[in-house]
């Protein structure tokens, strides 16, 4: 926002909302999918990675045990649904080929 106020010449003191800011460069905020795109690539940096072997079990469901049930979606769950994915098995295999899952993360929204 710094950035963007110095490009519009706008002293820190006038009281112009970030908002509006925004509007005037003509830039909208994408919080939401630079985090959905960090998470799916934290998951492929994650199914890639050795040291996350208990991780990895506990994910591809290897663990024994139930689970209550929950209502909310599970981290996984959105996962697949921002990605397209059908099933786990699939996004773990797309995850051990570096270049397809990066593709794959490009296009989360």
């Amino acid at each position: 926002m710094w950035s963007y106020r110095r490009m519009l010449r706008l002293s820190w003191t006038q009281k112009v909302t970030n908002m509006k800011v925004l509007q005037r460069v003509g830039i909208s905020r994408k919080l939401k999918q630079t985090v959905n795109k960090r998470k799916v690539a934290y998951l492929g940096h994650i199914l890639r990675s050795e040291r996350y072997q208990l991780l990895q079990l506990i994910w591809m469901a290897k663990i024994e045990g139930r689970r209550r049930r929950e209502r909310r979606r599970s981290w996984l769950g959105n996962i697949r649904e921002w990605t397209g994915v059908t099933t786990e098995e699939q996004l773990f295999r797309l995850a051990s080929d570096r270049e397809e899952f990066s593709k794959l993360t490009a296009n989360v929204q």
